[in-house]
């Protein structure tokens, strides 16, 4: 029996994030596609015995959960330096850079081999937006996985072209994205739950919070313009990010308070909805690794404006309305005609619409977890 060990530890981080929605739903995949004789384990930090059956609950066929012996903060800086315990061991796959890495020789350790996930680069060209912390130990585990890892998974080939930026991984690379979540669902009362978000009749939708590189405050910034002046934006995220609310950008702005709807968090199915009803989603945001809410965008046929972020438009592939940006200063602006034009053509919207449900279909959950499967056989 073969056991493909899945570095969970995402799950039970104090905000899982995008990359905790990632390890959840390419795990379950796993679980489901592993290949005959084959099964797969989670590897955590040591948390208590309710967080770890919580995770358990959570993936329904996991052969086992290894609990390591140090708390998600001490693993982190162990692993940073080489400190790996009884997690290092067999065929491991890391749905992120938190990696047990270390020197091994796979024709000679049989079964050993580790793989790690980097999602983007934003530590290398937006180290702003982390924490000098955050920023030295990404640093750190990819020059550890440009030492030990034997392959180096990116969610799109842009991912993998700017990493060649900073490190040589040659052949260790493979091109394995996201997918949208099956919870991802309308509810079952669509109008009465749109009329309790209070939802306007048409709405530009935006995703996400205020750090720099998402792009949201030049997008309120735009919604100033006259162009745009007689739609409202709602906003999926929290008002802030560190001493910046959405209140205070909008009212330097100029716009009305009254127009930026912020509903905060929301449960899949209302995120759903939200974005099912929305004349347009656009999604600013100035780095990205993959870019899932268009995605999500697409499945429900929703038009999606974006800038012409290299990530984006590998996933997009003409399937959206693309902003070609030029300055800071004139980006809002672009912003403001890419709105007016696609909310005002109705053959526009329409055509995004479905070129966007088209597109949605080439993105599954199964098919990244067939790669991963296929990845550690070829290794």
């Amino acid at each position: 029996m073969a056991t493909l060990r899945v570095i969970i530890d995402q799950l039970v981080a104090p905000v899982p994030g995008g990359i905790g929605r990632y390890t959840l739903e390419l795990t379950r995949q796993l679980i489901a596609t592993a290949p005959r004789n084959c099964d797969v384990e989670g590897i955590i930090s040591a948390v208590p015995s309710e967080t770890a059956d919580e995770v358990r609950d959570k993936l329904p066929g996991l052969a086992s959960l290894h609990r390591a012996t140090l708390p998600r903060r001490e693993l982190s800086a162990a692993w940073q330096h080489g400190i790996i315990g009884s997690s290092g061991g067999g065929m491991v796959h890391a749905t992120s850079m938190l990696a047990p890495l270390r020197k091994h020789d796979r024709r000679e350790e049989l079964g050993t081999q580790t793989a790690v996930t980097i999602h983007d680069v934003v530590p290398w060209t937006h180290p702003e937006t982390l924490t000098p912390r955050g920023v030295t130990w990404h640093k750190a585990m990819a020059k550890r996985a440009a030492r030990y890892a034997d392959a180096i998974v990116v969610p799109t080939h842009a991912v993998a072209e700017e990493l060649s930026q900073y490190f040589n991984f040659g052949d260790r690379i493979r091109v394995i994205g996201g997918a949208v979540s099956d919870e991802l669902r309308l509810p079952l009362v669509p109008r009465e739950r749109a009329a309790t978000l209070g939802l306007p009749e048409r709405y530009v939708l935006a995703v996400g919070t205020l750090e720099p590189r998402k792009g949201l405050a030049a997008l309120i910034q735009a919604m100033a313009e006259p162009s745009v002046a007689d739609l409202p934006l709602v906003i999926a995220g929290p008002e802030g990010w560190g001493e910046v609310d959405v209140a205070s950008v909008a009212a330097a702005a100029g716009v009305d308070a009254s127009r930026i709807h912020v509903l905060g968090f929301l449960s899949d199915s209302d995120l759903a909805l939200t974005i099912e009803r929305a004349t347009v989603f656009v999604y600013p945001s100035q780095a990205e690794g993959f870019g899932l809410p268009l995605v999500e965008a697409f499945k429900f046929g929703t038009p999606v404006i974006h800038a012409d972020v290299p990530a984006l438009l590998e996933v997009a592939a003409g399937s959206s309305f693309v902003v070609e940006r030029t300055t800071p200063a004139e980006f809002p602006g672009q912003l403001a005609d890419a709105i007016h034009t696609v909310t005002t053509d109705a053959a526009l919207r329409n055509r995004l619409s479905i070129s966007g449900l088209d597109r949605a279909r080439a993105f599954s959950w199964r098919d990244s977890a067939d790669k991963v499967w296929q990845l550690h056989a070829d290794l």
